[in-house]
Parts: C-alpha cells; structure tokens; sequence
C-alpha cells in the first residue's frame, strides 16, 4: 500500500504517525500544515487526510477534525516508513553493564535482560527461557504452601534454576517428597527431555507407587519442564510500565487479558514458533495479530541464540501502540544477541 501513496500523502500520513507516537493526541490539519516542509493550505491537508481515513490508515477518535493512525495505518508505518535508529556505543555498554552479574544461574541473567529492557523502554519486559537441557545432578520440590511448590534443579554443569509450579488441591507433604525421590531416581543424569518419556510411561501404565495426587504432580511438572513445545518458562518484568499509559476502565481490562494470554502456555509455543521461523526481530501490533489480538498494545520481540546458533528462547518488551519503536527495535534486537552471546 505505501507504494500507492504519493510523495505528499506519505509525509502528511509519516507526520501524523510522529505526532501520534510523541504525543499520543489527535491533530488536525491547521497544526500539521504548520509542521510540513513544503507549503500546504489547511484545506489540501485536510483532502489528504480524508483520502488516508478512507484508505483505512487513519481514524477520528472524537468528533474533532484531528486525527490518528489505525493499527493498520501503524504497521504499514512502521514496515514502510519508520527511519531506524541506532544504539550508541553508551547505550550498549550500558545494556551489557545492567545484565552482566555474578553468578551462573540463566534464570537470573533472563531477569535481568528482561528487567533491563523494561527499564529503559518504559514497556513490560517479557522473555521466553529455554528449557535446560543439560544433564541434572540434584532435583528437589520445596512447598511455598497452598496450591504452590518451588522445584530446584542443578545441572552437571552447576547451573541453578528455580521454578514455581501450581500443586493439586489437597496435596499432602508426603506426595511432595514422594514425588521428589521419584523424579530424582530418574533424572539425575539425564536431561528432562531424555527422562520424560520413560517416566511418562511408567506413570500411564501405573508401575510405580505413586499415589494419584503425586502422579498429577509429575504430569504437570514435566508438561512445565520439559514437553514436546519448543520452550520453558516465561518471565515478565515491569508490568507497572504498561499501566502509565491506562486512560480507562477498557483499555485496563484489554491489559489484564494480555497477560493473562501471556501464562498460557499456548501462547509460548506460539511466540517461539513465529521467531523460529523469521530472523530478526519480529513486530506485533494490535488487534490485527493473531498472537495476541489485544487492541492497543504493541509486540516486538526479538530470538536469542545459543553457541551452535540455534534458537533456543525469545526476548522483548510489550507496551502501547504508541511505543517510541525507532528506539526499541535495535534495542531488543541488542539484547537479544547479548543474551544469546552470554548463554552461549
């Protein structure tokens, strides 16, 4: 579509997209004739701007003569349009210092990326975490009470992560050591990938004495760890950034609904299967996504890569559509690569 614009229609419509995205508010033809290079009366600006509203790129959003892109007039802005900035060398050297740390646990690393991003872009920082697939020497659950349990694994190589899992209702704290020898009787050693399809089968053919609760523990611990989708868990940082820009009760609602698309784990299969198949960092904008179909909120993600450069998580922040996306772009894109070079 940007190919059918003219010159004077793609600086009027690249005009509004800056105002929309610096301001957030409509703005009219009196304002934008203003702000053009070239000299253009209120009326023939006004003409352009209702041949854009009829292209579907821009819409009113009140009875005023102002006007703002569409979700649609977004994403041809940004594939079309948006000039990329570049990160400089204090901006990298930054990021690296935020996500550097002591210790050997991918999981804290994961949170400080994903901390970091959300930090500097004023947006919900969210990142998929690979599956371990190192071999385990030591697995314990640990109860954190009620309905939850705390799963501490330690590879051969001496990396920890710390999981949370949802437990069954009623589980009784034997089910939990009961559960925790089990699985240590046939992990310790391998990866989780290797071990699930043999204690799978042993719990679906009943050869163990695991009581029923204890069996529905292992199921899910294992759908949680280490099933058949391409990922592990997912970690969300900075939620709080998303509600700056709330304006009402809708929009409130529309951000509760996001996130909880997020936990699903249809969603994570989703998010790693589409970076899978593209290089570089992928944009979401909108309802007019299928990932997550949430009116006015916005997506750019980015795969990181382990040392055989094979995709093994994905990184990036979530915020309104009006996200400043010629500074987030290389940003995600940066520390994306930092994360795979530093797991790597």
């Amino acid at each position: 579509m940007i190919q059918e614009l003219n010159a004077r229609s793609r600086e009027i419509f690249r005009q509004i997209v800056d105002a929309y995205l610096e301001t957030g508010e409509p703005i009219g033809s009196r304002t934008l004739s203003k702000r053009l290079a070239v000299s253009l009366s209120p009326a023939t600006v006004r003409n352009v701007m209702a041949d854009l509203e009829d292209a579907g790129l821009l819409f009113s959003p009140h009875t005023s003569a102002g006007r703002v892109p569409t979700e649609v007039g977004l994403r041809l802005f940004v594939d079309g349009l948006l000039g990329m900035g570049t990160l400089g060398d204090d901006e990298r050297r930054s990021i690296a210092e935020r996500c550097a740390g002591t210790g050997n646990s991918i999981e804290g690393l994961l949170e400080r990326a994903t901390e970091t991003l959300s930090g500097l872009t004023r947006c919900t920082g969210l990142v998929l975490a690979p599956k371990t697939e190192h071999p385990l020497k030591h697995i314990e659950l640990v109860s954190l009470g009620a309905g939850r349990a705390l799963v501490v694994l330690v590879t051969e190589t001496g990396v920890v992560e710390n999981r949370i899992i949802e437990t069954p209702p009623g589980l009784p704290p034997s089910a939990l050591v009961e559960a925790s020898n089990f699985l240590s009787a046939r992990l310790v050693g391998r990866t989780l990938g290797e071990a699930r399809i043999e204690i799978l089968a042993e719990v679906d053919q009943h050869r163990t004495a695991l009581g029923k609760l204890a069996t529905k523990l292992v199921e899910q611990g294992l759908a949680s760890w280490a099933g058949g989708e391409p990922g592990g868990s997912l970690i969300v940082r900075g939620q709080a950034h998303l509600l700056d820009d709330v304006q009402a009760l809708g929009e409130l609602e529309h951000i509760r609904t996001l996130f909880a698309a997020l936990e699903t784990k249809e969603t994570l299969v989703k998010l790693l299967s589409i970076v899978d198949r593209a290089e570089g960092v992928q944009i979401f904008i909108g309802s007019g996504d299928a990932l997550f179909n949430i009116t006015g909120c916005s997506m750019v993600v980015s795969p990181y890569r382990d040392g055989r450069e094979r995709i093994i998580g994905a990184i990036g922040v979530i915020g309104p559509t009006r996200i400043n996306y010629a500074r987030i772009i290389p940003m995600v894109d940066y520390t994306a690569k930092l994360v795979g070079r530093l797991i790597g």
